[in-house]
């Protein structure tokens, strides 16, 4: 059963997908405009099936989830709402998946709830030290509501531009438009300022005891896959890396069969032979 719902957290409501029930995973969506923790996630969590208890919420200042007053957004804030989220479904322990801004939140809350996560998958990951702002990524935190940023930003997530339809282009610009005036205020020049924000120090990364799944994409032109991924490797305890070639920076879309397969399996390695 997949519901939607909106949850208040430290006084704010925090909009969630829940998907299915069993094993909690929470999973963490990105930073380009239009994102919603639905779009991202909801045909991983329904391919993934019933056996798990998928929880997908909009980051503040994302699709139906507020900027609390007083706040501009950030790891901190998102990371205190996911956690929170969680505290507020009465879940003890959870995997967390995030992608890209995502995957950093996932690690942070991993390095603040260390008795309580229990697996990470940081899917194009953001966070790594010494991490540039790439100019795709910069141009993807610029885009344009509507038609012309949609297509533009899409074709700069994906290498296989077979998928920048018409069809696509139109659902994320509706999107981009539905939530343009929250999201205005989340990444505003100069951007290498939100890049930094984002990185976790080596120190917190080195605090992490949860195993940690990197998946990237040979040919991420958003989150490059040798400076994202690197220094991750050599901070983290207990680590593995698997790259998909011919694949930009969303493998859940480009290869999602195999990305499924492969995330199943480290979310529950006793189902592996």
């Amino acid at each position: 059963m997949t519901t939607t719902r909106t949850v208040t957290v430290d006084g704010s409501p925090v909009h969630v997908l829940d998907s299915g029930a069993g094993p909690a995973v929470l999973m963490l969506h990105g930073s380009g405009p239009g994102t919603t923790g639905s779009g991202a996630w909801a045909a991983t969590a329904q391919a993934l099936g019933p056996s798990w208890r998928v929880l997908a919420p909009d980051h503040a200042g994302f699709g139906r989830t507020p900027v609390p007053a007083g706040s501009r957004g950030g790891l901190r804030l998102w990371t205190r709402q996911a956690a929170g989220l969680m505290d507020a479904l009465g879940v003890g322990d959870y995997a967390v998946v995030g992608h890209s801004m995502g995957g950093a939140v996932a690690l942070a809350l991993a390095a603040g709830h260390p008795g309580r996560v229990t697996r990470v998958v940081a899917v194009s990951t953001m966070g790594a030290p010494g991490a540039p702002l790439s100019a795709d990524l910069d141009a993807l935190w610029a885009a344009p509501a509507g038609p012309t940023g949609a297509r533009d930003m899409l074709s700069r997530l994906f290498l296989d531009q077979a998928l920048v339809t018409d069809a696509a282009v139109a659902a994320r610009a509706d999107a981009m438009l539905a939530g343009a005036a929250a999201y205005a205020s989340l990444f505003p020049p100069p951007r290498r300022r939100w890049v930094d924000d984002l990185t976790l120090p080596a120190r917190t990364l080195a605090a992490i005891r949860a195993p940690v799944l990197l998946v990237h994409g040979a040919d991420d032109r958003v989150t490059p896959l040798d400076p994202a991924t690197r220094p991750l490797l050599e901070h983290l305890a207990d680590v593995r890396l698997h790259v998909f070639g011919r694949c930009g920076h969303v493998p859940a879309v480009e290869h999602p069969r195999e990305f499924r397969h492969l995330l199943s399996g480290f979310l529950r390695p006793e189902r592996c032979p």
